[in-house]
């Protein structure tokens, strides 16, 4: 029986003994592993239902799924294989120890963004469809049907229609509970204390302190007005703004009092103080009286403390920076609307798009709109365009996977918003995307400037079905249909796969490449005599890869499937620190010389190999990931540093069940160490390879391939 998506990605991540924990968003599994170096990578891409993997510092690791990451979750949390895992499976087994294991230099920022972002992530679902229920208000209200804005609108909308309302403002008034839940279950404290401490400013005793009572002027006068219900409240108008404050003395101090509904930073910075006092409390009571005590100092503690000061400082923070955006917005709106767009193109991947979202919504509370949405709506538009031109081409060229996998991430963009499963289905890993699409935000964040900018009263996700809560809609509409056909256009004219030219292979290139003939001498032994006839020519060079105008081929050490050296599931190795290069999944056993040089790196353990070919080329293989750490076992090593070998020289043989069973992943990079010396290396074939097939190509200094 095949195995099913959640035994493949459990089994892709090292195994149910390497998980520490799993949880998950909306698009995305997040695991927390004991050793990332046991990640397989290459078998996690080859899933169909996996859309793309990040790993991250430390021992993290999101595998991206789309709309059905639910399902896969439920799915590997019962697994037999899961069961009794101590770590596994839920969100409230994120330890603290699990976050002080992160590596890294900015650590502390990692975590920063992991608080923000898991205080939001659970209520993305509610948020959804409170803005699909907004968005069809808004819709009745265009036509004209039922108003929904207007000053009178409880009056001529009526009671059926208001309570229509209410359904998706509860969402938005009740926010701050939320959040307060999940930053408290992220900081390992009891979630329903965190709740309870952010209920208390929504209770009706609370808000009855700045409230306003009717009193009669006279008796039996009939004429009433407004006075304060608390003498011990006292409220001032300002006079330029013409907004209301009111401060009310409790036990002796001044409270500032503040409408809570839709806050967020008030939430997250509470939290943030809860968490060490909960710790201090839990330090201080013995374990059997904590249940009790713990809970009721920390209400005694933190209720005051967050109506007295964190309340207060986080509207000031919320208003604060609103303002200054909405300054900006004001003075500059053509910067302002070209900004966003191309910003969240690299905030969203890394995962640092949620202060954004937190300003969003605490704009609608504070200001009454939100003027950031409508930027964004152009970035959305252009990465979900750019995914549409993917579709067309998949069509075009009947790639079926690629038109499934775009099929799937344009549904969950254009119907959802969601932008995950494009980005890391399809466009991180393919470079020439990116810079489409950014063309794409570009236009449309201009023409949402030059017409002046758009607003939105609501936190909506931005896809076809919100268009209608954004004001004015037909300038919305503009700006994201441009950004969405530009986007479409360049990838649908330029392409998005990496183009290797084809005069790359013949144009410029020494006369031995383009008519390959058989090399003067192979010096590999009578095992290596079959594959050495696939490296025929590989030898013959009438010059130095390095002399302008050269192009050099490199073919393939060993057979198996190209990955682009982004997808190598080792950080150094796939940000091209060591050299540029390709990743090699190999189906085969055996590592050869693909073209003659001396061997200046033979390690003992078997698992790299260094060449300096006769061409100037310093080549390294590296066999596996981590597979140092088997110390031999299971390689064969061929040759000893010094010696000299000619193409289909046998470097190395291994034993896959060995590398295998010891949980390392067997991608291979192949690298141009000395890559800084060379103009470029490009990746010239993907998918499957033989053996001496040609794999990279090395375009010297200087060298124009087009006219060489």
């Amino acid at each position: 029986m095949a195995a099913t998506p959640a035994e493949d990605i459990v089994a892709g991540v090292g195994g149910p003994q390497n998980i520490e924990s799993v949880t998950h968003c909306a698009t995305r599994l997040r695991f927390q592993l004991r050793d990332a170096a046991k990640v397989d990578q290459a078998r996690l891409d080859a899933i169909p239902a996996v859309m793309g993997t990040v790993p991250q510092s430390g021992d993290r690791y999101q595998v991206v799924i789309g709309g059905g990451v639910q399902t896969v979750y439920n799915d590997i949390i019962n697994l037999p294989a899961m069961a009794g895992n101590k770590a596994a499976p839920t969100d409230a087994e994120i330890k603290a120890a699990a976050r002080a294991q992160v590596r890294g230099k900015f650590h502390w920022l990692d975590s920063f963004f992991e608080y923000l972002a898991d205080s939001f992530r659970p209520i993305l679902g509610v948020l959804l469809g409170g803005s699909l229920i907004i968005a069809i208000a808004a819709v009745l209200d265009a036509l004209g049907i039922v108003p929904f804005q207007g000053v009178d609108r409880a009056v001529e909308a009526g009671a059926s229609w208001i309570f229509w309302d209410a359904m998706w403002r509860a969402v938005l008034y009740f926010l701050p509970i939320m959040v307060a839940y999940n930053a408290s279950k992220k900081l390992n404290v009891d979630p329903w204390l965190g709740g309870t401490i952010m209920a208390a400013l929504f209770t009706p005793e609370f808000m009855s302190l700045g409230a306003k009572k009717y009193v009669e002027t006279a008796a039996g006068s009939g004429l009433y007005q407004q006075v304060q219900g608390f003498p011990d409240t006292v409220c001032t108008t300002n006079p330029t703004l013409g907004t209301e404050s009111c401060v009310a003395t409790i036990f002796g101090l001044p409270m500032q009092l503040n409408g809570y509904g839709g806050q967020v930073f008030v939430p997250l910075m509470m939290v943030a103080v809860l968490a060490l006092v909960y710790r201090g409390l839990k330090k201080i009571f013995p374990e059997n009286i904590q249940m009790v005590f713990v809970p009721f100092f920390s209400l005694l503690i933190m209720i005051p403390v967050t109506a007295f000061l964190i309340g207060p400082l986080g509207v000031w923070l919320g208003t604060g920076l609103g303002t200054g955006l909405a300054w900006l917005n004001g003075n500059a709106p053509i910067i302002f609307a070209i900004l966003i767009p191309l910003l969240y193109p690299f905030l969203v991947p890394l995962g640092l798009h949620w202060p954004l979202n937190a300003l969003m919504l605490a704009n609608i509370q504070t200001l009454g709109y939100d003027f950031i949405q409508g930027p964004m709506g152009s970035w959305n538009f252009a990465c979900f365009g750019a995914t549409a031109g993917v579709l067309v081409l998949a069509a075009r060229e009947k790639d079926n996977e690629m038109r499934q996998t775009a099929t799937g991430a344009l549904a969950a963009g254009l119907l959802g918003g969601i932008s995950e499963p494009s980005l890391y289905g399809i466009h991180l890993r393919f470079k020439r995307i990116y810079p489409r699409m950014l063309v794409g935000c570009l236009v449309g964040g201009l023409i949402t400037g030059l017409l002046g900018g758009v607003k939105t009263q609501a936190f909506a996700f931005t896809s076809l079905l919100t268009i209608p809560v954004f004001e004015p809609i037909w300038k919305y509409s503009i700006a994201i249909a441009a950004a969405f056909a530009t986007a479409m256009i360049l990838v649908i004219v330029s392409g998005y796969k990496d183009k290797v030219a084809p005069e790359l292979a013949t144009a410029g290139a020494p006369a031995a490449m383009a008519a390959p003939a058989a090399p003067a001498s192979v010096t590999a032994p009578a095992a290596a005599a079959a594959p050495a006839a696939h490296f025929a020519g590989a030898d013959v060079h009438h010059k130095p890869a390095t002399v302008p105008g050269t192009i050099t081929q490199i073919p393939s050490p060993l057979e198996g499937t190209v990955l682009p050296l982004a997808d190598v599931p080792d950080p150094v190795f796939a940000k091209g620190t060591v050299g540029k290069g390709v990743g090699i999944d190999p189906t085969g056993d055996t590592v050869y010389a693909p073209a003659s040089g001396t061997v200046i790196v033979a390690q003992a353990t078997g698992h790299a190999f260094g060449l300096r070919l006769d061409d100037g080329i310093d080549l390294l293989i590296h066999v596996g990931i981590d597979t140092v750490q088997l110390g031999g076992k299971g390689f064969q090593v061929k040759v000893a540093k010094g010696d000299r070998v000619e193409a289909g020289t046998p470097l190395v043989t291994f034993d896959r069940a060995v590398i295998e069973e010891a949980g390392y992943s067997l991608v291979t990079p192949v690298l141009v160490t000395n890559s800084k010396k060379f103009g470029d290396v490009i990746q010239a074939a993907s998918g499957q390879v033989e053996i001496g097939q040609p794999v990279m190509i090395v375009v010297a200094k200087e060298a124009a391939p087009a006219e060489a």
